[in-house]
């Protein structure tokens, strides 16, 4: 498919087909990822792939707005060792965003949901728990979790312009 045809097409899907997702499609998804740019090439990251229906249930349970992972049928836990970059951030979402539009490629949907900086409830992260759900390492740092499937229905594709005011032109 052509670039600006999958940035087109990709939208955030959060309903999907009783389909599981196949082990190469999420291995070709983890391939991209880590073919994505990173701060002097440190590559902090660590991909936590979960397909097990019950712990997809918790993890939908992990902060407001991520009950899409109720009907997803894989997701991919995006985390990174802040010790590893001091640009963590950036770079684990240079690696989901590749994610997402990989998905596209593939004749999946995705969405993105973000846990760094969210809440569980009023005294947990959602960040930690999903640490405590899935066992990581406490020094291992949560940025989002991206939601997989066949997408239930397709959205009509992107259809964004240019909006000049939020555009300097420098010549």
């Amino acid at each position: 498919m052509e670039f600006c045809q999958v940035i087109r097409k990709r939208r955030s899907i959060r309903k999907f087909q009783d389909r599981p997702v196949e082990k190469e499609k999420i291995q070709h998804l983890l391939q991209c990822a880590f073919m994505s740019p990173s701060s002097h090439n440190h590559r902090p990251w660590h991909f936590v792939v979960v397909q097990k229906r019950e712990l997809l249930d918790k993890l939908s349970l992990s902060k407001p707005g991520a009950q899409g992972l109720h009907n997803a049928q894989a997701a991919i836990v995006v985390c990174a060792y802040p010790e590893k970059s001091d640009v963590w951030i950036e770079d684990a979402a240079i690696a989901a965003h590749t994610i997402n539009l990989a998905a596209v490629d593939l004749g999946l949907g995705s969405f993105w949901v973000q846990i760094r900086n969210r809440y569980f409830d009023q005294k947990t992260t959602a960040a930690q728990y999903v640490k405590n759900l899935l066992n990581l390492p406490q020094d291992l740092e949560v940025l989002s979790i991206i939601g997989l499937g066949y997408p239930l229905k397709n959205k009509p594709e992107n259809q964004s312009v240019i909006e000049y005011d939020k555009v300097s032109w420098i010549d």
